[in-house]
């Protein structure tokens, strides 16, 4: 193995220890399964079946090996743009979820208290015509607006449909605010563009990468690790800043162990080095650049003698790294990262990452960001959608939030308690998102949902969110569905889709079916012109103009490659109020908010206390993989990192077990210690979605601990309205 380059890993990764697991039988008995469970005669030799994966939010597409009616084993599907044969740990263990044996298999109805565990079994019929009722109910006296959905996930389509035309505007995705916000309007306000997902980034050509706690090869981003494996066996240099000695900072040339919280000072030195030695980009600031005078002046004093005092980076350490950087340029790269939501002034540190690279000129360029296209899918023609009589109920009474782009999810979940907000929600529907683990602040989480009406749950498993609810809708997995089809902007324009590799399990239904019988009760059937979504996918393909036939066979269609970078003759434009790429924001002056980033402190942790960080693990994807059998086998609980000299200090060893206690008295469950020279001494470490406290994920319950019970305080982003979550602290105490 010792032999092996990073490239030929990725790729075993598609037929290793999970999928020989997957390939053996085992799954037909190891769990204890349905003898009874549907068996599709039509499967009896082995067929490889096109789809695209939903373990996480990239899509990958895949090849489901099916025989006997049952899947074998899933591989990358080669002639994907994103997974190009190659899949992640987490794609590769897909059939865990499928056969996961607590997986929900009936409609639910409460018949006890919101929050206490008490169901009973129920028809279809039954449990969709209580949603109806209800919803129809609550419409009638408060107004369709006073019911939000939650939602996660590329099964969400239907349902967001369906709740736009019942005409409510509150329609929140975790996603935005709890994660990558910041990012999409930092960029739009300095290029007039987002970067999309996946990420317009460049990171093969790439000739220098920066990684700012960006955990890169751990948030394992398929297409970006393959790319990353490339960039550095072609001699691509790396710079990674994060607290923590990361598998990514293994590589890197240079490793920053940056004081949690003081990012933006290190970036405005960094910037300043560049300017005061002009090693930016000369042509391409004076072609394009609008307000450089500003910048320059604004970062005179940000030296990296004064960048030290705060980030306890070396000066020389901070000068070296800049020079070294723009060295590399317009090749050079500064990695906006993904889940960027620390601190509360995150649209600012975005804004400097951007900043920074236009400084380098990598916008556009081989290398940098390119300029992706996509193919063009036509809609499936229904009604036009009614216009809500109220705007989104997700901020305080009189709260302005210049640059929230889409209905913040932490403030719709506020809305919910009585009084806060402009009108109160009444009922939730919640699809395929856990908001006890998904928001910060989850005593809110549960104050709201003791104050609602009725809560909907539509999920696969019974995570913490289904005891919640009124009624329990399951839904079939990502492997026994059609889904709609799927376009992202990619260098690589495509269209991608999901089909059923088998037949649902149990009485789970596809979230197309169950989307379109609510409808119909709830008097909306126009907008479910279809019947089934096979039909809906192939008339839209067709409208598209699209090889239906070719697009079931292969799964996915890919276009022509167009040109997205300046060296292939694209030429440069930016949708900005200016025309130009922003150094200095207009819009942010005139919202009366600063137009060029400014460095803040952040509160110290107390005496005694560690400042509480947390990611991700390759094999995991946030808590919904948590209850994987087959990805619990190489990492089955997460351990809490901290620094080995504060081991000694407190008398506690590595592997032991230890309780986190946050600022507000919370405590975790008991978690294993990792003793370790490889993380700062003012901060602990933990990877997300562990510690969990529902007794029917029979797999993840009890196991490790919890970062986001500890996440009891946020800052709100003024300028998009993201909840930065680093602003927790915790001390040790043994188990």
């Amino acid at each position: 193995m010792g032999g092996l380059t990073r490239r030929e890993i990725i790729q075993l990764s598609g037929g290793g220890a999970a999928a020989a697991v997957v390939g053996s039988g085992l799954l037909t008995n190891w769990w204890g399964l349905d003898a009874n469970q549907p068996m599709d005669p039509k499967t009896d030799g082995e067929t490889v079946v096109g789809s695209i994966c939903e373990l996480c939010f990239w899509k990958c597409g895949i090849n489901v090996h099916v025989k006997g009616g049952r899947v074998t084993k899933v591989e990358g599907n080669p002639k994907h743009p994103l997974s190009r044969g190659r899949l992640c740990p987490r794609g590769v263990g897909g059939p865990g979820l499928l056969y996961d044996p607590d997986r929900l298999k009936t409609p639910l109805i409460r018949v006890s208290e919101r929050g206490t565990q008490r169901f009973r079994e129920a028809t279809w019929d039954e449990a969709l015509d209580l949603i109806a009722k209800r919803f129809k109910e609550i419409a009638a006296t408060h107004g369709p607006e006073s019911i939000a959905m939650f939602q996660h996930g590329f099964g969400a389509t239907w349902f967001v449909h369906l709740m736009k035309a019942f005409g409510t505007p509150n329609l929140a995705a975790p996603s935005y605010a709890q994660c990558k916000g910041p990012r999409t309007a930092a960029f739009n306000l300095t290029t007039g563009s987002h970067l999309g997902s996946p990420e317009s980034v460049d990171i093969a050509n790439s000739r220098c990468l920066t990684f700012l706690g960006y955990h890169l090869g751990e948030n394992m981003h398929n297409t970006q690790v393959q790319d990353f494996s490339t960039a550095l066996k072609n001699g691509g240099q790396l710079v990674v800043v994060d607290p923590r000695f990361s598998i990514a900072a293994s590589k890197a040339r240079h490793w920053l162990p940056i004081k949690p919280g003081t990012d933006i000072a290190l970036l405005l030195a960094w910037i300043n080095v560049i300017i005061e030695e002009k090693l930016y980009d000369r042509d391409f600031v004076a072609k394009y650049g609008h307000g450089f005078d500003e910048l320059k002046k604004h970062v005179a004093d940000k030296t990296p003698e004064w960048a030290w005092t705060q980030t306890t980076i070396p000066a020389a350490k901070i000068r070296e790294t800049a020079r070294f950087i723009a060295g590399f340029k317009p090749a050079s790269l500064v990695h906006p990262g993904r889940h960027v939501t620390w601190y509360g002034d995150d649209t600012q540190r975005l804004r400097a990452v951007a900043i920074l690279n236009g400084l380098l000129g990598n916008w556009g360029r081989k290398g940098g960001f390119i300029l992706p296209t996509n193919i063009a899918l036509e809609k499936v023609p229904t009604p036009t959608y009614p216009k809500p009589k109220r705007a989104v109920a997700d901020r305080p009474r009189g709260k302005v939030i210049p640059l929230a782009s889409a209905p913040l999810a932490a403030g719709v979940r506020d809305a919910s308690i009585p009084g806060t907000a402009d009108y109160d929600i009444k009922a939730w529907l919640v699809y395929g998102t856990n908001l006890p683990l998904s928001l910060p602040e989850p005593q809110k989480t549960r104050e709201a949902l003791q104050k609602l009406e009725f809560v909907v749950a539509i999920d696969v498993l019974p995570a913490e969110i289904v005891g919640w609810a009124d009624v329990v809708l399951p839904e079939s997995t990502y492997l026994e569905r059609w889904d709609d089809l799927y376009n992202p902007t990619y260098e690589q324009p495509f269209v991608a889709l999901r089909r059923p590799a088998v037949a649902p399990m149990y009485a789970s239904k596809p979230g197309w079916w169950i989307a379109a019988e609510l409808g119909k009760r709830l008097g909306l059937g126009a907008y479910f012109p279809w019947k089934s979504a096979r039909q809906y996918v192939e008339r839209r393909a067709k409208l598209s103009g699209l090889d239906f036939e070719a697009l079931v066979r292969d799964g996915v269609i890919v276009g022509k490659r167009q040109p997205v970078t300046v060296e292939e003759g694209v030429a440069l434009t930016f949708d900005t109020p200016s025309k130009k790429f922003e150094f200095y924001s207009d819009d942010l002056k005139k919202a009366g908010l600063d137009p060029l980033p400014v460095y803040t402190p952040h509160p110290e942790p107390p005496e005694g206390s560690y400042r509480l960080l947390f990611g991700r693990a390759p094999q995991h994807s946030f808590g919904r993989t948590a209850n994987n059998r087959l990805l619990a086998e190489t990492y089955a609980e997460n351990e809490v990192w901290i620094n080995a000299d504060v081991c000694r200090s407190l008398g506690i060893k590595d592997k032991q077990r230890v309780v986190l206690v946050n600022q507000d008295q919370v405590k975790s469950l008991p978690v294993r210690v990792k003793a370790t020279e490889r993380i700062r001494n003012d901060c602990v470490y933990m990877v997300h979605g562990f510690g969990r406290r529902e007794k029917k994920l029979r797999q993840a319950y009890g196991k490790g601990a919890s970062d986001s019970e500890l996440v009891t305080r946020s800052v709100q982003d003024p300028i998009m309205g993201g909840t930065g979550m680093n602003v927790n602290f915790v001390r040790i105490e043994r188990a």
